[in-house]
């Protein structure tokens, strides 16, 4: 889930004339109009990486998005949370009101601190508990958030709710694609619904969507029914796209069978492969209105076809060798835009810490020449550089502080050529020949050319770029991207799933074991 975090520095603030909301809980909140209905919402929303050393802390919430009652309704609107307000105002007629509880959000990371979840629930529950008339809740999750010491946090907080408000209000949840959808979530939802698409471009629709299943079921309209298929399937669903063959095919069934009046949702979740849980592996989930045998023969197909492409293959990623080697004798590309390395194994954006050391080790040994942009994640080194005065030149050692299994320490020699604080904190720039390292505080995507540019740097003078980021990048980068070269390297998101160290999964499960069938 990742061009959020560059969303957040442009957010739009919508205006929302019949909204109103509970305050900071435990607060108690004005007392809805009796005539009205009324939906509680909340946003916790992380995307794990089980494997990563590094927690994800309360700073790490606070430094994206912590907001409580009204504010929430303030900023960031153009994801889920604002998608189920513009379906208010279009299916609410005046008739709705939302209570706002608190929106948690943090960029992909290592396991959440335990005390960080309890208290975000802790506030959830109280703020529901507030709310004197409540008909009706919507949760924003990711579907793939990692506690410590916590198995499926999700179901977690879905039973704590209805622990809380009992077993009639109905809850709809909205998850991110690669959710790892579980028996106990069914269970404990009314519907889920998931985005449709990879790279992500439909969060808003996706909120959107479950506002209207969301109001219509409060209002008595319709009756959400939902069937959920578990594959005994555990292929990268991150290296899947929904326009690109084999998905195209597939998702293009799903848009057929929301044409359908009976049908109110397909969705196709293609699991986050870094997390380590009992039920990990692939799901379907169709909503229809009150037609329980229609959603389960939909749900089946929906699994059938994604079993009958199980085999085909990812492309081949290279080592970084192998990849300075293909942009340099890629001559045409570089002269009218560059070419970006994915490094795969270090993807911040679907949780690794952002301190890869080996691309840059072999740049600096093979393609020194070639004029490279690679951000670096070392808060103590680039705090170090930043007392550092303009246009000298120093040697100092990065990376290898933060993930000390996969990574290794790295001298490096640069000019200080430029120096800002940001959003991702104190950052440095080191020029030597043609390579410039980016040391930052915080982890970088880099997913957006924006990172760049803002930085000063041209992506048309560039002959390499890298991005720490599987998908997103490939639509933002467009303008200045001849060629994309999936590079590998040691790291937490490796994404051969023969080489991630689980130890909780169920077994038998597509591809370590040989089985004829997806069935759970």
């Amino acid at each position: 889930m990742y061009e959020k975090l560059f969303a957040v520095l442009l957010s739009i603030c919508l205006s929302l004339p019949i909204i109103t909301g509970c305050s900071k809980p435990p607060q108690p909140t004005d007392t809805a109009s009796p005539e009205k209905k009324v939906i509680a919402i909340a946003q916790i929303q992380q995307e794990t990486n089980i494997f990563s050393p590094l927690k994800t802390t309360l700073s790490d919430f606070e430094a994206l998005e912590l907001k409580y009652g009204d504010e929430i309704l303030t900023v960031n609107q153009q994801y889920e949370l604002g998608g189920f307000l513009k379906s208010v105002r279009d299916f609410g007629h005046g008739n709705i009101q939302v209570l706002p509880i608190i929106k948690a959000w943090a960029i992909s990371g290592g396991p959440i601190e335990r005390d960080v979840y309890e208290r975000f629930k802790s506030e959830l529950l109280q703020g529901l508990t507030a709310c004197n008339k409540l008909d009706g809740i919507y949760l924003a999750l990711h579907g793939s958030m990692g506690v410590e010491g916590l198995y499926d946090p999700e179901a977690d907080l879905l039973q704590a709710i209805r622990d809380t408000v009992g077993t009639e209000i109905p809850i709809g949840v909205s998850f991110d694609l690669h959710a790892n959808v579980t028996h106990k979530r069914v269970q404990l939802s009314t519907f889920i619904i998931g985005y449709k698409t990879n790279p992500h471009r439909d969060q808003f629709k996706a909120g959107y969507s479950a506002g209207e299943i969301l109001i219509k079921t409060v209002n008595g309209k319709i009756k959400p029914t939902m069937a959920f298929r578990k594959m005994r399937l555990l292929k990268g669903g991150g290296m899947n796209i929904d326009f690109l063959s084999p998905m195209r095919q597939i998702f293009q069934r799903m848009k057929q069978m929301e044409r359908s009046d009976d049908v109110l949702s397909v969705s196709n979740f293609m699991v986050h492969i870094w997390l380590d849980e009992p039920e990990l592996g692939w799901s379907t989930v169709v909503i229809t209105n009150n037609d329980l045998p229609l959603a389960e023969k939909l749900a089946e197909e929906i699994a059938d076809l994604d079993w009958s492409v199980r085999e085909v293959k990812h492309p081949e990623p290279v080592t970084p060798a192998e990849a300075i080697q293909i942009a340099r004798d890629n001559k045409l590309g570089r002269k009218f835009g560059t070419t970006v390395f994915c490094d795969i194994a270090d993807s911040v954006g679907a949780g690794a810490p952002g301190e890869n050391t080996w691309i840059l080790k072999a740049l600096i040994e093979e393609g020194a020449d070639l004029i490279s942009y690679i951000p670096v994640r070392d808060p103590e080194a680039a705090r170090q550089v930043f007392e550092i005065p303009l246009n000298q030149t120093i040697t100092l050692t990065v990376g290898g502080k933060l993930d000390t299994l996969y990574n290794r320490p790295l001298e490096v020699t640069g000019q200080v050529i430029h120096k800002k604080e940001w959003i991702y904190g104190k950052t440095v720039i080191l020029k030597n020949k043609g390579m410039h390292i980016i040391l930052t505080e915080m982890p970088v995507p880099a997913m957006h050319p924006d990172f760049y540019t803002d930085l000063g740097l041209s992506l048309w003078k560039a002959d390499i770029v890298i991005v720490k980021n599987l998908f997103p990048f490939r639509i933002w980068y467009w303008l200045y991207n001849r060629k994309t070269i999936n590079v590998t390297t040691p790291g937490v998101t490796n994404i051969n799933v023969f080489d991630i160290q689980y130890q909780n999964i169920t077994r038998p499960i597509y591809p370590f074991d040989n089985i004829q069938s997806w069935r759970w």
